[in-house]
């Protein structure tokens, strides 16, 4: 019987870890070839150590040949407006269709569900044209505003919020307060672990996101970090992958820090909501 169980762990311990090993080769080759020289990398032999370390190199040509800091920069304005305002507006919306009775709760919950079917490619015409005909192409405005509502994030705390006892809003209303204060006093301090969880996914797909800045940045002052990559390749650097890795690297490391820490709450959150993968 402990054989058994010795054996299966085992398996289970060699799978886990080969899946880990395929999820990092990208990001492993990553830092391979940013360590590299342009003869190293086009050699057909396959070497993860380099022969001589380029890294230095690298990255020193990764900062300076764009702007490095402020593609940063713009990255974490723009990724922390969104947050901060789909937060603002899902958090109210989900705890009135948690924990409010009214009439149209169950038209707004399909509207939910269907919201989460639209792609923002579906509406990047007519979006665009409204930017264009406002005169809010190259602007922080056109990159925040078509996410500051999220229908993931209502959904997400709409399950949260339902997993929460209805005796302590209760309890807040004999209090006196108002529903905004209980949102404010009650909900929020509780919802934490859905928030930091909402954070993850927010911040990653904005961060990651070319589709939606490409459209709408054409000036190198206001571009988000996957776009800065192509006006890196842009200035003469298109064949020099291993600077272009340099910059990669640089561009996913804030991605992969913050997802250690908020490691722990992100599974609190995700097991809380009920959306066990």
């Amino acid at each position: 019987m402990t054989n058994t169980l010795s054996f299966g762990r085992a398996f289970r311990l060699t799978l886990l870890s080969l899946g880990a090993l395929i999820f990092l080769a990208p990001y492993i080759f990553m830092i391979s070839t940013a360590g590299k020289g342009q003869s190293e990398i086009f050699t057909s032999s396959l070497s993860l150590i380099p022969t001589q370390f380029f890294y230095l190199e690298n990255f020193a040509k990764a900062f300076g040949r764009v702007s490095m800091g402020q593609l940063l920069w713009n990255g974490v304005i723009v990724c922390g407006l969104i947050f901060v305002i789909q937060v603002i507006i899902a958090i109210p919306c989900a705890y009135a269709m948690a924990k409010l009775k009214f009439g149209a709760a169950r038209l707004l919950m399909a509207l939910v569900m269907l919201g989460l079917l639209v792609p923002i490619h579906a509406t990047s015409l007519p979006l665009y044209v409204a930017f264009d005909s406002a005169a809010l192409l190259n602007s922080y405005t056109a990159l925040v505003a078509p996410f500051s509502i999220s229908v993931f994030a209502i959904f997400l705390f709409l399950q949260f919020f339902r997993a929460m006892p209805d005796d302590l809003i209760h309890a807040a209303r004999l209090d006196g307060m108002s529903e905004l204060g209980i949102v404010m006093r009650v909900i929020v301090p509780n919802a934490w672990p859905a928030i930091t969880a909402f954070a993850i996914f927010s911040v990653v797909a904005h961060w990651n996101d070319l589709y939606w800045p490409l459209i709408v940045v054409s000036n190198q002052a206001y571009a988000t970090p996957p776009l800065g990559l192509l006006f890196f390749r842009a200035a003469e650097a298109g064949d020099d992958y291993g600077a272009l890795m340099a910059a990669t690297l640089i561009i996913t490391l804030p991605l992969v820090a913050a997802f250690l820490l908020a490691q722990k709450r992100f599974v609190e959150g995700i097991t809380m909501t009920g959306l066990k993968g």
